[in-house]
């Protein structure tokens, strides 16, 4: 049987940042859902200090995509280098690395490498598959930018943080209260209006209007991606002014007095937009708090309303 055909792209682009804060933002996969557009959720299976391995779901051609990567980080090089164990058509294999070139004045290139074979090795399949890699790495690098290009540390400009409630019953209770957000808009006085779509098992198309502590209303977009009944992650796709992303994940277990639910949020803020929504002289601690403040509230009171309804 003769070997597959491989094909190589290379796609770069020049950041005005340091390499060692892009180099960090692509070695910590749990925050490229925020960071990378296509992203929607990561769930990590292996991981060490320099190697990992981990289940991704991403946007491709307009469908969500889900298949299992290895990566190995070199920090000292600057080098990421990623293969996938279970590639989706038309991809039959696919592996890569992130490079970063430090330039004079401190810019750096970054270079993203695909290496792949395809299943059936037509031109219209290679035309695709380029097509499919040209946009993804395309938006990617254009995200790293947007992240560690705009001036400010990154550690400003991208966070996580998490809040946990206790919920009388069984996990299983607890997470069919987030999975069946159909019904949010009669449960949670928040939620005014809900669009649910589940196209394939697990996989969700959620769109709602919500309303924040202080009043102000938003629609909001999500894909999410459903583990039943242990986790379920979400990418928003329609976000508020703030957000240049956001993400997160719901996950349930088993605690002393009966299922602990935890909400987990990674944000990446728009740091040109802070004036423009919360003022002339508001600062990026000021939007940092505000996002928390209204994320936290609207999560803490879906699990605390799990409390009181029978799904």
């Amino acid at each position: 049987m003769p070997r597959p055909t491989l094909h190589r792209t290379e796609h770069a682009l020049v950041i005005d940042a340091p390499a060692d804060a892009l180099y960090a933002l692509v070695a910590d996969v749990t925050l490229w859902p925020a960071v990378f557009e296509p992203t929607v959720a990561v769930h990590h299976l292996e991981r060490t200090e320099r190697t990992e391995c981990f289940e991704i779901w991403a946007v491709v051609a307009d469908r969500v995509a889900h298949w299992t990567s290895r990566r190995t980080l070199d920090p000292r090089r600057r080098l990421v280098s990623f293969r996938q164990e279970h590639s989706n058509p038309p991809f039959r294999s696919m592996s890569g690395a992130w490079l970063f070139r430090v330039l004079p004045g401190g810019a750096t290139e970054v270079v993203l490498r695909h290496r792949f074979a395809l299943v059936n090795p037509t031109t219209e399949d290679l035309a695709r598959a380029e097509k499919a890699l040209e946009a993804n790495s395309t938006r990617e690098l254009a995200a790293l930018a947007r992240a560690a290009g705009s001036g400010h540390p990154v550690g400003e400009v991208v966070f996580s943080f998490t809040d946990s409630v206790a919920v009388p019953g069984p996990v299983e209770q607890a997470y069919e209260f987030v999975e069946r957000a159909d019904r949010w808009h009669t449960w949670l006085p928040h939620v005014s209006r809900v669009a649910l779509e589940e196209p394939s098992l697990g996989i969700q198309y959620l769109e709602m209007d919500t309303t924040t502590a202080d009043g102000a209303a938003h629609t909001t977009r999500s894909v999410r991606v459903c583990r039943a009944p242990h986790w379920i992650a979400y990418k928003q796709q329609l976000t508020p002014p703030l957000l240049a992303g956001h993400s997160g994940e719901w996950t349930f277990s088993t605690g002393p007095q009966g299922t602990v639910a935890t909400s987990h949020h990674t944000v990446a803020l728009r740091p040109e937009a802070v004036p423009r929504v919360l003022g002339a002289h508001a600062t990026l601690a000021d939007a940092r708090a505000h996002v928390r403040d209204a994320l936290s509230h609207n999560s803490r009171s879906t699990l605390e309303h799990a409390r009181t309804v029978s799904v």
